[in-house]
């Protein structure tokens, strides 16, 4: 008897090494929240948004629980964040630490977080972080409280928006910022629907690659097209679902039509330099961007103004509306799922640049130090995360969707601070945007290690 218990036993701790409780199959529960982040008009940071508020800003999020473990997708009206908060919303929201995934969406328009080492940090700017970070934790908690049995569907649709944005200037013939209609651009909305067991919509993630710089140097805070895009889904299901967006690779990506903005850019950066209040070209598009530096000098025509957010309209409600024409022919859904996590980090070369043109001019690079870049596969069911930092082309991302095992692999980007700054394709090397010149990377590593390093983890999640 003795023989036969620690038979069994043996056998027990066999299956429970070789069969992780994370990657269990059990029934999908999915909760939902979103909170209203955005401050008052006197609390907006002094610098930066002379115009006020077009539209609201949200953290938005997902939770699946399988009853073995559970897994967070979280997004932010913002341009980029870090990994700091992830260990706080795990101990305080109860979310292992590798099953969050929490992104920006990558505006333009939104506020910027303080830098660790920044200085003279606006107050304002100060209270955003920290009600920031309390809203992100909350939306968890709520997303946890309203679990509810469900089940999940996958499928894709396209659309015709984004356009590569490394383009040679008809006039100067050297490499800029424009649309480049021939130039690599993936047009896929991959859509992940999360529905109740009796067929209503829970909760919606939506994934497509496109800069949200529609209002960028507008001097208003605003959530761009995904901001919009999100709204439009949801008003359309009366505000009971919550849809999130996340950025696929767009490191070549703008919007197809993006002239008001480029108009805008171009007159700040020019007064910008004219002034004397920059340097050089690098520095006057970040001072008349992010930092609102001539906005106590400048003079914008209000139609130019209002040709921009008209576009933001326009771009949002077209990509909401692919998104929902996308669920209403998704017609397969499970209810039993896995969650499975793994993560690796790949290093490359890394270069300094030593002069500050913005674009159309090459660039000189002492050698610098190596780049690391983090990525996270996250499985849910039968689809396959593939989450990393930095801000990849397009070509990197259609690469893995053709070698990747998994018939449903979604890259998410920008994601968990994990590193990387502007990744091009070893062929966009020579093109003189500012992008490729203000990549930390030398060539020839980025590209391959990144998809390799993505089929490693997916090699992992099938055994």
């Amino acid at each position: 008897m003795r023989s036969i218990r620690l038979f069994n036993t043996i056998i027990l701790l066999w299956f429970l090494i070789s069969f992780p409780l994370f990657s269990q199959v059990g029934n999908l529960r999915v909760g939902a929240a979103r909170i209203d982040i955005t401050p008052a008009l006197d609390a907006l940071p002094a610098k930066g948004y002379p115009r006020g508020i077009r539209d609201h800003i949200y953290v938005r999020t997902i939770v699946v629980d399988n009853s073995f473990t559970s897994a967070a997708f979280i997004t932010v009206d913002i341009d980029g964040i870090g990994a700091g908060l992830i260990p706080k919303i795990s101990s305080e929201a109860g979310v292992p630490e590798e099953n969050i995934v929490i992104s920006p969406t990558h505006t333009h328009s939104g506020i910027q977080l303080p830098r660790g080492n920044a200085s003279d940090v606006d107050p304002n700017r100060l209270i955003f972080a920290k009600n920031f970070e309390k809203s992100i934790i909350e939306s968890v908690k709520l997303a946890r409280e309203n679990l509810q049995p469900a089940s999940v569907g996958y499928s894709t649709g396209s659309a015709y928006l984004n356009v590569n944005r490394n383009a040679i200037d008809p006039f100067t013939r050297q490499w800029t910022q424009a649309p480049n209609y021939d130039g690599p651009s993936d047009k896929t909305v991959a859509v992940v629907t999360y529905r109740s067991l009796n067929g209503e919509p829970i909760a919606i993630f939506y994934n497509y690659g496109m800069h949200g710089n529609s209002s960028y140097m507008s001097g208003i805070l605003t959530g761009d097209f995904p901001g919009e895009a999100s709204r439009y889904i949801e008003r359309f299901y009366d505000n009971k679902v919550v849809a999130v967006y996340s950025p696929s690779a767009q490191g070549d990506q703008n919007p197809r039509y993006l002239q008001p903005m480029l108009d805008i850019e171009k007159i700040k950066s020019d007064l910008a330099l004219s002034s004397g209040r920059a340097k050089n070209s690098e520095e006057a598009n970040k001072m008349a961007g992010f930092e609102g530096a001539v906005d106590d000098i400048v003079n914008i025509d209000p139609h130019l103004y209002e040709r921009q957010s008209q576009m933001i309209s326009a771009l949002g409600a077209f990509l909401g509306e692919e998104v929902l024409r996308v669920i209403k022919y998704t017609t397969r859904y499970n209810s039993e799922i896995r969650i499975y996590s793994c993560d690796t980090t790949v290093t490359c070369p890394g270069r300094t640049r030593t002069n500050f043109n913005r674009e159309g001019f090459a660039a000189t690079y002492t050698d610098g130090n190596q780049v690391n870049i983090g990525l996270k596969l996250l499985v849910i069911g039968s689809i396959a995360y593939a989450v990393m930092g930095g801000d990849p082309f397009s070509r990197i991302k259609e690469q893995l969707m053709d070698e990747a095992p998994f018939n449903h692999t979604i890259m998410v980007v920008m994601s968990n601070g994990l590193g990387g700054g502007y990744i091009p394709t070893d062929d966009a090397y020579g093109m003189n945007t500012f992008q490729v010149l203000g990549s930390r990377l030398k060539p020839g590593c980025a590209e391959r290690a990144i998809i390799n390093g993505f089929l490693n983890l997916m090699d992992k999640a099938w055994r």
